[in-house]
């Protein structure tokens, strides 16, 4: 845990950052990572060896990779081309760390955000915290900074995300099984994918989320649909089970970890399938299995 105690060290002095100063410590992210697929716009070109970042699950390894590479302390943003290639998942969890740090209840959320591509929600991961002022649950987008707010229709306090404009997996589920909206509209366009599919592995990412397990945006377990695979009705029971319990996390917690540990459909496996690698990785070390 040694590079989680000097997050907590570095970044919680009264003098540098206020408890609330939420926009603060998402500068902190801005200033270590650059996005995978926009770094252009940073004027920054990844090499593959580069871009190995992005599959990094613990954040306690993300910020040992970070001070691997420049030592300095963390609320010193670094060149552009000197930040850690990342995506959403990344900055997210890395603010989440540093809320927690300032003794403040995070925690990352996997869902899609209609802020990217008109008439789209994309697949996006963002930070939850709690106000205690407000008594309230508020979502952050710790990615966005002051070039991506000129680069995508966001017209929204990116550090109170409207629950309209982000929507969690379970709330995405439960509206497209309503009818209220289509299912086709969520997934990534970047691959041209969406559909339930797509949402009903959002879903159970962040049910794991939620568990506190560390995953990567695309890795693969259990109950997790196929592209374009037709979902059965146990598993769309299975899923508005679920998509019902990630609404509501704090009432439903309990079950929720339930449900999560005990059905092998749901529960998290030491070992996933890293899709973008095409190939099964242990997930505590990052490698595949022996």
């Amino acid at each position: 845990m040694h590079e989680l105690v000097r997050l907590g060290h570095e970044l919680t002095d009264d003098a540098l950052f206020q408890r609330d100063d939420i926009a603060g410590l998402a500068a902190v992210a801005h200033g270590l990572l650059v996005h995978e697929h926009i770094a252009s716009a940073y004027g920054v070109t990844l090499s593959d060896e580069d871009r190995d970042s992005v599959h990094i699950r613990p954040v306690e390894r993300l910020l040992e990779h970070i001070t691997a590479r420049d030592n300095r302390p963390l609320d010193t943003a670094r060149a552009a081309p000197d930040r850690v290639a990342g995506n959403c998942r990344q900055f997210t969890v890395l603010m989440v760390a540093m809320l927690r740090a300032h003794g403040i209840p995070a925690r990352a959320r996997c869902g899609f955000g209609g802020y990217f591509v008109n008439g789209i929600f994309e697949d996006h991961w963002v930070c939850e915290y709690w106000h205690a002022r407000q008594q309230r649950w508020i979502l952050v987008d710790a990615q966005i900074d002051e070039r991506q707010r000129d680069m995508f229709p966001i017209d929204f306090d990116v550090t109170d995300v409207p629950r309209d404009r982000f929507l969690i997996a379970g709330e995405a589920w439960a509206r497209c099984r309503a009818g209220a909206a289509d299912p086709d509209t969520f997934g990534l366009s970047l691959t041209n994918e969406a559909g339930y599919w797509w949402i009903a592995g959002n879903l159970m990412r962040d049910a794991a989320a939620l568990s506190n397990i560390e995953l990567l945006p695309w890795d693969v377990w259990g109950a997790m649909p196929a592209p374009d695979e037709h979902i059965d009705d146990d598993r769309r029971a299975l899923f508005d089970h679920l998509a019902a319990l990630t609404r509501t996390p704090d009432t439903a917690f309990a079950e929720l970890r339930r449900l999560c540990h005990d059905d092998d459909r749901l529960r998290v496996p030491p070992t996933v399938h890293n899709h973008v690698r095409d190939r099964d990785e242990v997930i505590a070390t990052g490698e595949p299995p022996s």
